[in-house]
């Protein structure tokens, strides 16, 4: 076929992911964004309203407008959509513990302004089995989170048609380690567990359980290998339209097509020659554009200094205009397929397939994902395929351009800047949004909100759809806080498996031999000259549930002789002291990836002198920009590794040099 330019397809939904400090800042953006030719909205969410807590909780502290906008209540709702028109534009949310919760605030909005929720359109994010597994803002067991994924579908299918009320999120998969044929597999696997739940729900008729079906949306990782990329898309395709016949039936193929979005690989940005990552985007992108029938139908795509920091507006317009140069500069819409006949991509897209189809298997015969999840198998499956790619990166098999090779630079002007190339949070955004709650609380009508939480705790303890009485709290002024502490009372809260019992196969180190075998000696003799084996704590402090770092510092540091404490993500200041203090560790390491590092590292130290444990060493790693890592060690922090720092030998040496100097003992400097 001869393409011509009349017969071009529409582009995509062009978005970015963003949201900060306050709805009225976010808002702004928004508006820029939009007339800039953006033509959907992605909302980032803060950590508290992801887990459902209010700004002023003692949990929140440092967290509040960090990773996204603060939402407590209706008010501030309708401030972060103020002269945004909810009827006429796309709005997708990442949420998912909290997802009922915000859609409920989004519906009565629409509500409050005469609109009717029929014509919303947009996304929730609603995928809590990945959080188990890799992002980590869940907040209640498997069962209970498994039914308010169902409650959403089951009341959007009936009173929002136009929603997509789940989002089966394998993108954090992919983050977490995954392979393409784990992430096809366990994707896969959720979108069985929720439409299974759903058909068991009784809600919703036979005849109307492909409208289901057809409202299931994914949300997938694209990575530098673009081709085998773009085969793992293709199999998604082939592998859901197969599935959604044979198990549910599904006859109009339209309502089986594979609907998803893409936000491209940001595990693979590097805080070094950051500007190298503007081409990874641009080459991750072709592979969610490059085959028609397996093209995206909204894409967000991070800005190049992400991996450093939080991108300015300058630097999301840029990520937004790569979509636009691609989609109306080039002729790639003017076409067919055009990887179809191509035997290359057929054989690597069965391969993907079958090798998708044993790891289903695996999890089936298990019971289904959220048995293998509860007994830690997929956890420890993705730390395991984790920890071999970074065993390829310190070896130096996988080549990352600036990182492990190729690391001679001239100093970039695009960091040269004042601002360090990245955008600074209000310091007073915490402050603001706390006394905004508090002034809307004395507001509100207090038999209102307590007759609500009343009818919402009633809905939870029954079988009752949770999102009317979900609506009525936040019509009533519930904060966030409210609804999740109400819900908390009801379900429980949940603690998964770590997965860093893993079994490290010894014929195949983590890095080099020579390097591992003389750190084991180091750890060794360094813990003979104190007298007892060395300790190290790994500690994830504040609502920060990205654990795939503190994972791998975890596993590496047993494997070459440390006794390691983890004890999971979303611990407080005083419970990672305590635990010190307990167990007698030589040194605490902190992790700390959403911009909380300052207020979080201050408050560890702090509990640390208050148990005479001043001068146990502390290191901290994370997204932490220069300036910030210079105050740290101003404050007592030994050592700060960043993005820049893959090499976990290293690390681990710089681990040992830091408890031996912080106990008399000369350092024994760098590895050979």
């Amino acid at each position: 076929m001869v393409a011509t330019r009349n017969n071009r397809d529409q582009p995509w939904l062009m978005r970015t992911y963003s949201g900060h400090s306050s709805a009225r800042a976010s808002n702004a953006l928004y508006r820029t964004n939009l007339a800039k030719g953006q033509t959907g909205l992605s909302v980032a969410f803060d950590l508290p309203t992801q887990t459902g807590y209010d700004a002023d909780s003692p949990l929140a502290r440092g967290e509040v407008g960090k990773v996204g906008v603060p939402i407590s209540h209706i008010e501030d709702m309708s401030q972060l959509f103020d002269q945004i028109p909810l009827d006429r534009m796309n709005t997708s949310m990442t949420i998912n513990a909290t997802a009922a919760w915000l859609l409920a605030l989004y519906i009565g909005l629409a509500q409050r302004r005469g609109i009717d929720p029929k014509t919303l359109s947009g996304t929730t994010q609603n995928d809590i089995i990945k959080e188990y597994l890799s992002r980590g803002t869940y907040i209640y067991p498997p069962a209970p989170s498994m039914r308010l994924i169902a409650d959403t579908i089951n009341y959007t299918v009936k009173h929002v048609p136009k929603w997509n009320p789940t989002n089966i999120c394998s993108y954090h998969l992919q983050e977490a380690g995954a392979t393409p044929v784990q992430e096809l597999a366990y994707a896969l696997c959720t979108g069985m567990a929720v439409l299974d739940r759903v058909r068991a729900s009784g809600e919703i008729r036979a005849e109307e359980f492909p409208q289901v079906v057809e409202r299931i949306s994914f949300f997938v990782n694209a990575g530098m290998r673009f081709v085998e990329e773009c085969c793992k898309l293709r199999a998604f395709g082939e592998m859901w339209d197969a599935l959604t016949l044979s198990r549910y039936g599904v006859e109009d193929p339209k309502l089986r097509r594979f609907r998803y979005g893409v936000q491209v690989n940001s595990l693979g940005l590097t805080e070094a020659q950051p500007e190298n990552n503007v081409q990874r985007i641009v080459l991750e992108m072709l592979a969610v554009v490059l085959s028609k029938r397996a093209r995206a139908r909204a894409i967000q795509l991070p800005a190049w200094n992400e991996a450093m920091g939080l991108p300015r507006p300058w630097d999301q317009q840029w990520a937004l205009r790569m979509q636009q140069v691609m989609a109306f500069e080039t002729d790639l819409l003017e076409y067919e397929d055009i990887l179809d006949g191509s035997p290359v991509i057929a054989a690597k897209v069965k391969e993907l397939v079958d090798g998708a189809r044993r790891e289903i298997d695996n999890v089936e015969a298990q019971g289904g994902i959220i048995a293998a999840i509860e007994s830690g198998y997929i956890k420890r499956e993705l730390v395991s395929s984790h920890m071999n790619r970074l065993r390829a990166i310190e070896a130096g098999e996988m080549k990352i351009i600036g990182v492990n090779c190729f690391q001679e630079t001239a100093e970039s002007p695009l960091t040269g800047g004042s601002d360090g190339a990245i955008m600074k949070t209000d310091p007073a955004a915490e402050r603001d949004q706390i006394e905004r709650l508090q002034a809307h609380r004395r507001a509100r009508n207090e038999a209102d909100v307590r007759a609500a939480l009343q009818a919402l705790g009633d809905a939870a303890r029954s079988t009752e759809n949770i999102m009317p009485s979900s609506i009525r709290c936040a019509l009533a002024g519930v904060t966030t806080g409210e609804w999740g502490d109400t819900l908390r009372n009801a379900f429980g809260e949940f603690r998964p498996p770590t997965g860093i019992d893993i079994a490290i196969d010894r014929r195949e180190l983590l890095g080099k031999k020579d390097q591992v075998s003389d750190l084991r000696e180091r750890v060794a003799s360094t813990g003979s000259e104190l007298g007892r084996p060395l300790k190290l704590l790994v500690g994830k402090p504040g609502l920060d549930g990205h654990s795939n770092g503190a994972e791998q510092v975890a596993v590496k540091a047993r494997d070459v002789g440390f006794e390691v404490v983890y004890d999971g993500i979303r611990l407080t200041p005083q419970q990672i002291a305590q635990a010190a203090q307990e167990e007698g560790v030589h040194l605490v390491g902190l992790s700390i990836l959403s911009g909380s590092h300052m207020e979080l590292v201050a408050s560890v130290l702090e509990e640390l002198r208050a148990r005479d444990l001043a001068d146990l060493p502390v290191i901290a790693g994370g997204i932490i920009p220069p300036a910030d890592a210079a105050k740290l060690v101003e404050m007592g922090v030994r050592a700060v590794y960043t993005p820049k720092d893959f090499n976990l030998n290293t690390i681990m040496a710089d681990i040992v040099d830091v408890i031996r100097a912080g106990n008399g003992l000369t350092r024994l400097g760098l590895l050979h």
